[in-house]
């Protein structure tokens, strides 16, 4: 049961997942503000505002700098992999989206007038620079308002 305590105690964990929880509920919100409706598919969803990878990576590093300090090499490491991680939502995943809307468009062209049995390539894959960018700060601020007393 100490172990437990431990783990619901450690900073760095604590603001990752919490700024990965409020960025996904956020994408509830503004979906809601929107399109008027509550769509609680966009808590498990991947892509859209604000990126929940760009926050949980975003409070991991400012996490590990508050805690290990500014000059560690842990914090170093946790910024780079938050580069990365950001780095790819916004092309690599981004680019992915963008081909599977494409596909799903040539598959509904071409089988408009015969069954196609196969399961649409999901879209929202990815996100803007902009979804990122908003999720890192996100993640940033919620780690700075929560920052520990050391």
């Amino acid at each position: 049961m100490q172990d437990l305590e431990k783990i619901f105690n450690n900073h760095i964990l604590v603001v990752a997942v919490l700024a990965c929880l409020t960025a996904q509920a956020l994408k509830v919100v503004i979906e809601l503000f929107r399109n008027g409706k509550v769509d609680f598919r966009f808590l498990m969803a991947t892509g859209g505002m604000p990126s929940a990878h760009s926050a949980l990576v975003g409070a991991l590093a400012t996490g590990v700098g508050q805690v290990m300090g500014w000059a560690s090499p842990e914090f170093a490491i946790a910024c780079l992999f938050a580069v990365i991680v950001m780095y790819d939502a916004a092309g690599v995943r981004q680019a992915a989206g963008k081909q599977a809307r494409l596909l799903n468009q040539i598959v509904d062209e071409l089988f408009s007038e015969r069954q196609f049995d196969e399961e649409r390539l999901k879209e929202l894959l990815g996100h803007t620079p902009f979804q990122v960018f908003v999720g890192l700060s996100l993640g940033v601020g919620i780690s700075l308002l929560a920052s520990p007393a050391y």
